[in-house]
């Protein structure tokens, strides 16, 4: 055993620092449930907060479709009332309702991909690893609602599927100050890195330009 190995080390230490720059090429935006149930009037479980993040996220976007990065929408559907999510939840997002349907203040692209999710991570019961396996992702940037559930559940399967893994901080909100800040915390401690929306927008410029 190697002496870094071998000394301790407080337990939630940092171990990798993210790297300096990412490629276009081998990377996918991850917008997780900008959807009308969830952010809109008329939407049943509406974290109004939310719409401040429609800015924010649409630049991201227009800026992976001019660097040549993928970009996935995932919203929320389940198809019925059965459902094992709503023994937590309230019913919500059913399957070909005006809820499930992303928010028109955002624009994807049309060749951007839309998918459903059925539970809180977007990986689970999805194609979505198979899809980014298929465009040979490395790196995913997830953003979306909400972070202490959706956003925080993509990105741990995320981690564990071998992504790496950054979360811009101004692309996602949470139901309370609390669980942003704590959600964020876990997540640049154990899963990704938490890093600044300019931060990236100029990697993806940068390496447009070069």
């Amino acid at each position: 055993m190697t002496d870094e190995l071998a000394a301790p080390r407080p337990f939630s230490e940092h171990r990798q620092a993210i790297e300096a720059r990412f490629d276009p090429a081998t990377t996918a935006v991850v917008v997780v449930d900008m959807i009308n149930e969830f952010l809109e009037d008329g939407g049943l479980m509406v974290l109004e907060s939310g719409r401040a993040l429609y800015g924010p996220i649409q630049r991201l976007v227009n800026a992976a479709h001019a660097a040549g990065s993928r970009v996935i929408w995932l919203r929320d559907e389940h198809d019925d009332v059965a459902d094992p999510e709503f023994r937590k939840r309230i019913v919500h997002c059913l399957k070909g309702t005006w809820g499930t349907q992303v928010v028109d203040s955002l624009h994807p692209g049309p060749d951007d991909v839309i998918m459903p999710k059925h539970t809180y991570s977007g990986f689970f019961g999805t194609p979505l690893h198979a899809t980014l396996q298929q465009h040979g992702v490395r790196t995913l940037i997830i953003t979306g609602v909400v972070t202490n559930i959706c956003v925080r559940s993509t990105t741990h399967d995320a981690f564990f599927l071998g992504y790496d893994v950054l979360v811009p901080e101004e692309c996602v909100g949470a139901t309370s100050e609390r669980e942003q800040a704590s959600s964020l915390y876990d997540i640049d401690t154990h899963y990704g890195a938490v890093v600044r929306l300019e931060w990236v927008l100029r990697q993806l410029t940068r390496t447009e330009e070069a």
